[in-house]
């Protein structure tokens, strides 16, 4: 139930990081959105592997985001890089 948890707030995530880091972005919403879930998962196994999350407990809202803002700032770094070749 958790993991579902975790994507569902993975989805509104990414809308809420494209909206703290505007610009554009290569793949636009679905790929957003897709790093919003990631962020939450990364958020997930950084928190327990750190013991803030006991397993099969939910990922908080502000650490997701948090990660999602970071792997799209890798997102946009990676991407950069190929599209300048």
């Amino acid at each position: 139930m958790a993991i579902l948890y975790t994507i569902l707030i993975g989805l509104v995530v990414g809308v809420v990081a494209k909206i703290l880091m505007p610009g554009k972005d290569p793949g636009g919403f679905i790929i957003t959105t897709l790093i919003g879930i990631a962020g939450a998962m990364l958020a997930k196994f950084l928190g327990q592997a750190m013991g803030w999350y006991a397993d099969g407990e939910a990922v908080g809202f502000i650490a997701s985001v948090l990660g999602a803002i970071l792997l799209l700032v890798i997102y946009r770094a990676i991407s950069g890089k190929r599209g300048r070749v």
